[in-house]
């Protein structure tokens, strides 16, 4: 049975679950301890709504009341940068094909107000593209598919939006295609209309609180809270929680101040990785080296697969401390095209060695 057929399976049973502890990891790593989203916290009314709030407080990483002590807030940089330790990178790759999977917000274009003006620039997009020619490349966002290919606009790319659950295959241009063209796969497709739904009564029930924004990801809605005044964090929780209670099929996560609904099924960004590599014919290969760049709490999905599967390594972009299956650590996009052009660079040199060896 195939690793596709094996995951459809699996989602039938249409049940999430809190993921385990994950193995330690060597070294001044901080390993992620066992998380819940916020609808496993409020089963059976076990937990209050300011439990919500105090989530979404520490979802704000510059939040006055979060930002760690000196000694913590340093502590991120004990772990290697992926910039310093770029040839040992290299090294460990050797011989094998690299696979590329990128976030966008926060990882290809910086964190705005709106995140409807979350733009990539120009370089970052030529970086991106060349990286396209030498290794396959998906995006992995939990934006619509659509809107990220809106703002990416490069068809030579795999893109899974909506955390995973709509992936599509480049439409032309890639050396890396395998098998038919088009959408790949939509595990959540029964979800469309309770979604849809979703999105209007939230519409609706927030349309009084200033500065929330929702937006509809097609398997994904979100409620942005970046410009929403702290004191109207309760109210909005309130009004989430009372939409989402009529829902038991659906779950809440959470990223940087963003609440996310999304159906309860067992699919994330760690098992889009895993299809999108069963895809390209690398899922059961010992010659792959995957590398994940993201920013956000869902982006640890994918870090844990790679871990467990001891194969490649994830890069977590952010200023700050975080707890995170990540290997190594890149700062802010800026870094993230560094690295991604010094990778270019690298692959074009290795090439140019190998003809002049014929």
């Amino acid at each position: 049975m195939t690793r596709q057929n094996v995951v459809v399976s699996e989602m039938k049973n249409n049940v999430a679950t809190v993921s385990q502890k994950p193995p330690p990891v060597p070294g001044n790593y901080v390993g992620v301890t066992e998380r819940q989203t916020l609808k496993d916290l409020d089963i059976n009314g076990g937990v209050r709504i300011s439990s919500w709030v105090d989530s979404m407080r520490a979802s704000s990483p510059t939040h006055l009341n979060s930002i760690p002590s000196l000694s913590h807030h340093l502590s991120i940089f004990q772990r290697p940068s992926a910039l310093d330790m770029f040839e040992q990178i290299i090294k460990a790759s050797k011989g094998k094909q690299i696979v590329m999977f990128l976030d966008y917000d926060g990882t290809l274009s910086p964190i705005v107000d709106d995140p409807d003006q979350a733009f990539m620039s120009e370089s970052m997009r030529r970086t991106v593209r060349k990286v396209a020619r030498y290794f396959p490349t998906a995006i992995v966002s939990g934006r619509c598919r659509d809107k990220v290919y809106g703002f990416v606009k490069l068809a030579e790319l795999y893109y899974a939006g909506s955390h995973g659950m709509d992936i599509k295959a480049p439409a032309k241009g890639s050396k890396f295609l395998k098998g038919s063209q088009g959408v790949l796969f939509q595990p959540a497709s029964e979800f469309l209309p309770m979604m849809d739904e979703v999105y209007s009564t939230l519409l609706e029930k927030t349309k009084t609180i200033l500065g929330a924004k929702l937006e509809h990801n097609r398997f994904c809605v979100s409620v942005h809270f970046r410009c929403v005044d702290e004191k109207k964090w309760t109210e909005l929780a309130h009004e989430v929680r009372s939409v989402l209670n009529e829902y038991p099929k659906l779950r809440l996560t959470q990223g940087r101040k963003v609440l996310e609904i999304r159906p309860t099924i067992k699919w994330d960004k760690g098992k889009a990785l895993e299809f999108l590599l069963e895809s390209l014919g690398l899922a059961n290969c010992t010659d792959v080296f995957p590398v994940y760049i993201g920013d956000d709490r869902t982006d640890e999905d994918a870090f844990k697969v790679l871990r467990d599967r001891e194969q490649g390594f994830g890069i977590l972009v952010s200023k700050f401390a975080k707890e995170t299956n990540a290997s190594y650590y890149l700062q802010e996009p800026s870094e993230v095209m560094n690295f991604l052009q010094r990778l270019v660079k690298w692959r074009r040199l290795s090439l140019r060695r190998q003809l002049r060896r014929l």
